[in-house]
């Protein structure tokens, strides 16, 4: 497996300066970019995929996760996740019986009157994406505090750096699902 933070000349760590790591890449792809002399394609596609990996909070703590050879272990969803989730699931399902009912809609009248529950699934979706963002900033803001743990070898912290993976990457993927369902609201 290549070592992400090692290619781009990072520290392994869960938090990154996202400057450091953009100038890092930078100046790894502008070397081995095919069109300098000396450049590599396939260099330069895995320094690629290192800052995609590294870019992102849950695939930089899976990377780093996978570098300290952790076990994988399934991570129980907490209340407050579960919580999210059950309002995600069906205002989604709402929105596929909007596009359904959209469709079918064969005259401007049937699809003016649409038009507030297209807005009224518009607003929870804007603030369901809010609440998400809400779970996901503090929990960004604890990388700091893990790396330091990880420093001095406590063995807790890499059990710690597994729920918070698993927590970010549920928060990507809902919201990812709340703003493709807000683009297809809007097109």
């Amino acid at each position: 497996m290549t070592n992400a933070f090692a290619l781009l000349g990072l520290p392994r760590a869960a938090a990154l300066d996202p400057d450091a790591l953009q100038q890092a890449w930078l100046a790894a792809s502008r070397a081995a970019h095919p069109d300098q002399p000396g450049g590599n394609a396939a260099e330069a596609a895995e320094i690629n995929a290192a800052h995609e990996t590294l870019l992102s909070p849950e695939k930089r703590l899976k990377h780093l996760l996978e570098l300290h050879e952790t076990p994988w272990r399934a991570i129980p969803i907490d209340d407050t996740m579960m919580a999210l989730f059950s309002q995600l699931g069906p205002l989604l399902q709402s929105v596929a019986g909007l596009h359904k009912r959209r469709q079918t809609a064969t005259s401007a009248l049937a699809k003016a009157l649409l038009a507030p529950e297209e807005m009224r699934l518009q607003e929870q979706l804007e603030e369901l994406g809010m609440q998400l963002e809400a779970q996901r900033s503090p929990m960004l803001e604890t990388l700091p505090a893990l790396d330091a743990g990880l420093a001095a070898g406590d063995g807790t912290t890499l059990t710690e750096l597994q729920a918070m993976q698993a927590k970010l990457s549920y928060l990507a993927k809902w919201q990812a699902q709340v703003r493709e369902s807000l683009l297809g609201l809007l097109g």
